[in-house]
């Protein structure tokens, strides 16, 4: 399923979306408890509102009342402002896009690369692809896909990293997992595979994708984001790093250092 490629450390991401949400002040609270978690990264997709949120500009404000946590919104092109971003973050941003390219600064280049189509190009430029995948043979196929056209387009696969990105509803708490859901697998629906159940059984999926090379991390989309990644980050999370699978502080300063992924000359030092 994996091929020869090894697998390296566990990353975690997690959607912060909330409906009918605009006040940066809400964002900021979701966000800092994704980082007392040590999560690698959020991710603002701001299509979910009543209204569009600009993700760039909502980032922006949580930057300053954060310290280690990557920040990563959805953007349709490279702007001067994500820049901006990256320099008030120290280094702790990211550019979420379907069309990865060089852009201005040195945010890490985050693309959604779940239909064939996409994965030439993510695997040629984007430093984390996402996929959606219902169970961890499909992850695999789609991450030995992902790195061997890393590796034609002349890059060094390990600079890849592929997360496989599921919608959690955590709200059965301390029970086990629906059939077909958790323990089973992912349900795949129309808006993507689905886990539901409790913390317990989604670590247990966690680290057995993982443990078999399946994915280099995942990319977490609450279905109710307050109690969601609450749950995720005091269960889940927890009991990870209890096994010592995942971090339990941020060993650096920058998301590139989170991820693993070299940093370019002149990008920001640690605090």
């Amino acid at each position: 399923m994996t091929g020869s490629y090894g697998r390296g450390l566990l990353h975690l991401a997690a959607a912060v979306d909330q409906v009918g949400v605009f006040d940066a002040e809400h964002y900021v609270e979701l966000v800092r408890l994704a980082e007392s978690g040590g999560l690698d990264f959020v991710t603002l997709d701001g299509r979910f509102g009543w209204a569009e949120t600009d993700p760039l500009a909502v980032l922006s404000q949580v930057a300053p009342a954060t310290r280690r946590i990557g920040l990563v919104p959805l953007v349709t092109a490279p702007q001067t402002a994500l820049a901006h971003l990256d320099q008030v973050s120290r280094g702790r941003a990211g550019w979420w896009s379907d069309a990865p390219a060089p852009s201005p600064g040195h945010p890490v280049r985050v693309a959604d690369a779940t239909e064939g189509a996409a994965r030439r190009t993510a695997a040629r430029y984007a430093d984390v692809v996402l996929v959606r995948a219902a169970s961890s043979a499909q992850a695999a196929d789609a991450r030995d896909e992902l790195r061997s056209r890393a590796q034609e387009s002349g890059r060094e696969p390990d600079a890849l990293r592929v997360l496989v990105s599921l919608l959690v509803d955590l709200g059965d708490g301390e029970r086990a997992a629906e059939p077909g859901h958790g323990g089973g697998g992912p349900r795949q629906t129309v808006q993507g595979p689905l886990y539901r159940g409790g913390p317990v059984d989604l670590a247990e999926l966690i680290a057995g994708w993982h443990g078999e090379g399946a994915a280099d991390g995942f990319h977490l989309v609450p279905a109710e984001p307050r109690r969601d990644l609450e749950r995720l980050v005091n269960g889940t999370v927890a009991l990870l790093q209890h096994r010592g699978l995942f971090r339990t502080f941020y060993p650096g300063s920058t998301l590139r250092e989170h991820l693993g992924l070299a940093r370019p000359a002149g990008q920001f030092a640690a605090p």
